[in-house]
């Protein structure tokens, strides 16, 4: 076997397919890119307790939808993202499927800030989200206290913005959730 063959043998033929495939398999660890940078996901007691409060609000009406809420992997096809959300709501069905999900399989998609990633749940991940279709997101900013929901999503963004509220202000999620998020003890 010649050099040419022997470099051959490592060619990648998708780059895209190559890196996702490559972190859903390092060990220990739940890894997101962004932008087409690797980063850990590691969520301080603060960001998960502020997530754990809307799990809360939510666990009753996603039974009564059939669905499934969890921080599954969400595929953005075609670019070099790969998104851990801190809550997804999808329905139950698509959840048994392994594997990842798209954004437009998503009923909600909901984002805590902290002080590491705020600007990329505020800028990056709430434009992508919107490209790829997810019908709502949440933006729980920690850092700015106070939360914003996003709908009507487009290629160019969300064109409805509701907020952002002061924590405090109920967040009125609309159907299929028609409730009211209480964001008092985020």
């Amino acid at each position: 076997m010649g050099a040419t063959d022997s470099a051959r043998s490592y060619e990648v033929g998708d780059p895209e397919a190559s890196l996702k495939f490559a972190i859903r398999h390092i060990k220990g660890d739940r890894t997101q890119i962004i932008e087409g940078v690797i980063e850990p996901v590691s969520p301080s007691w603060a960001h998960e307790s502020a997530a754990d409060v809307i799990r809360e609000q939510l666990a009753q009406r996603v039974r009564e939808l059939d669905c499934r809420m969890g921080s599954g992997d969400l595929d953005l096809p075609g670019s070099s993202n790969w998104y851990i959300p801190d809550i997804a709501v999808v329905p139950r069905a698509l959840a048994k499927e392994a594997g990842s999900l798209l954004p437009d399989q998503t009923l909600l998609v909901v984002e805590v800030t902290s002080d590491s990633n705020g600007d990329t749940d505020r800028v990056v991940k709430r434009r992508r989200y919107a490209e790829y279709g997810a019908p709502l997101y949440l933006l729980v900013d920690r850092q700015e206290r106070a939360c914003t929901l996003l709908s009507e999503p487009g290629r160019l963004g969300y064109t409805r913005a509701e907020g952002p509220h002061p924590f405090g202000t109920p967040i009125i999620l609309p159907e299929p959730f028609g409730l009211e998020l209480q964001t008092g003890e985020f």
